[in-house]
């Protein structure tokens, strides 16, 4: 089924593209939602009317996604965890945590825009993170990942704490067997 999109909508098209889509798609989602408008003649000429100002709207965006390109790149973004003498992370710097780190800094990317060339970022170093943005337009930001003060002494006590707990549990367990 031939329809005209109302808006942007994700991994389909943007407003005012025509696409064949799954007749079921159309009536089920994309009709009910206004998201877009079965192809006629009559929505092909209102389409056409506003063509200027779609094209408008899409150059807006290109804009800002350059500037915002122009910001990431300019930038770079530290991350502290908490990590061992050898550098190793006790967690793992994922999507989820650069892109917390950029809500902080003032930057609104969703997780699913930042791509890791790993699944996550699991030593301390720099690294580098793609982020994508609007149509082909990509940026990458550097990454430095660096250890927490003390942690590795926290990480320590935790360990002996759990000992300690262990060894007070084992006689408790033995007089109850008893």
């Amino acid at each position: 089924m031939k329809v005209i999109l109302n808006v942007d909508v994700k991994h389909l098209g943007e407003e005012g593209d025509v696409k064949n889509v799954a007749t079921g798609y159309a009536r089920n989602y994309l009709l009910p939602r206004a998201l877009a408008v079965p192809f006629t003649p009559e929505t092909e000429a209102l389409f056409e009317a506003k063509k200027a100002e779609i094209e408008a709207r899409k150059e807006i965006k290109r804009q800002n996604a350059r500037s915002l390109k122009e910001k990431l790149e300019g930038t770079s973004f530290e991350i502290v965890m908490p990590a061992g003498s050898n550098g190793k992370l006790y967690g793992a710097v994922t999507t989820q945590v650069i892109a917390d780190t950029l809500t902080k800094q003032g930057f609104d990317i969703e997780k699913k825009r930042i791509e890791l060339a790993g699944i996550a970022i699991k030593t301390v170093g720099n690294y580098k993170a793609t982020v994508k943005l609007y149509e082909a337009q990509t940026a990458e930001i550097t990454i430095s990942v660096k250890a927490q003060e003390g942690a590795e002494v926290k990480a320590e006590a935790k360990k002996a704490e759990k000992k300690e707990e262990k060894k007070a549990e084992a006689p408790a367990e033995a007089e109850q067997n008893a």
